[in-house]
């Protein structure tokens, strides 16, 4: 069975980081995000871009209508995903563990959410 990993934090959180606070956090991260690929059932794993940048596409009369930011009001928003490949439940919390929003970050506000996938096309 394949799960959606989204890694959310909180800007307002994050924002009211020093950057040396912010420099040290980050730092972490890679080694992390290694363990969690040497699993080799790490299919994708993404960083999302500045929340300046995105875009909400919606059905509205017939017509896509655009809009800027996320889709959601929320305190959390998305700042990466990941999709893994696991056996079972068990073994899918295991391997999500390994990202560095569910072991680092608290004081970012960061957390991970994992969802089953019913779905899912690759080329």
């Amino acid at each position: 069975m394949k799960y959606l990993g989204l890694a959310y934090f909180t800007p307002e959180k994050f924002a009211g980081m020093s950057a040396d606070d912010v420099e040290a956090l980050v730092s972490q991260c890679p080694a992390l995000d290694e363990k969690m690929r040497a699993t080799g059932k790490v299919l994708v794993a993404a960083s999302l871009g500045d929340l300046e940048g995105w875009r909400t596409l919606r059905p509205r009369a017939g017509r896509t209508q655009i809009s800027d930011g996320p889709y959601t009001e929320s305190k959390e928003v998305v700042g990466g995903l990941f999709i893994i490949e696991a056996e079972d439940p068990e073994e899918a919390l295991r391997i999500a563990s390994l990202h560095p929003a569910a072991t680092l970050g608290e004081e970012g506000g960061w957390a991970v959410e994992l969802i089953p996938m019913d779905f899912y096309l690759a080329q």
